[in-house]
């Protein structure tokens, strides 16, 4: 089942239904997420999102906010499916992760324009993100982002092979950090298009 597929109806079950398999759903997804997130230097995280990480949130804002008409649950289906990647590009979320004893005005205000320094390296391919329009402006940026990575027909292939170096570089002039991603990541990904 190919886990770039959007999002419908069927595939919530609403909190009656979610509830008594909550914690083991809840498991089996965050075990899935765990090689898809990645730390980029000490403050800014990211997570790679499929069907199942997407779905799992729909799920869980349904429980929590006692959503539970085909109307209401389809509103929340439109918002994730935004952020679904696609059979040519990666999506992800990131976070920028404030330390308790930091002034996030401050700490945030340093990194404005982080929406254009964001780079995923698969194997030769240089990808920069494409940050989701309104959440960020020329003097202020919010601590969660949604990106997308478009992804060429080679960039696909290369990300299919084994062993393929990715990286996720972020080049912004207060913020430089470059990290090398693990195998388990990319085959993740790759598995996202099985």
């Amino acid at each position: 089942m190919s886990l770039v597929r959007p999002i419908t109806r069927r595939d919530i079950k609403g909190p009656v239904l979610y509830g008594p398999i909550r914690d083991d759903y809840r498991h089996r997804v965050i075990e899935l997420k765990r090689p898809r997130r990645v730390l980029i230097g000490d403050r800014v995280a990211m997570v790679f999102e499929n069907r199942l990480t997407l779905t799992l949130q729909i799920e869980e804002i349904c429980r929590a906010e006692g959503l539970t008409t085909d109307a209401q649950i389809e509103s929340e289906i439109d918002v994730y499916n935004a952020l679904m990647p696609t059979p040519d590009s990666l999506s992800a979320t990131l976070f920028i992760e404030l330390p308790a004893d930091e002034d996030p005005y401050v700490a945030l205000n340093k990194l404005v324009g982080l929406d254009e320094h964001v780079v995923l390296h698969i194997g030769p391919h240089a990808i920069r993100a494409s940050f989701e329009p309104g959440r960020s402006t020329e003097d202020k940026i919010s601590a969660v982002q949604y990106i997308r990575y478009p992804l060429s027909a080679e960039a696909r292939a290369a990300l299919r092979t084994p062993g393929t170096k990715v990286a996720l570089e972020i080049d912004h002039p207060n913020y430089r950090h470059r990290v090398e991603c693990p195998e388990a990541m990319r085959a993740s990904l790759a598995g996202d298009y099985a």
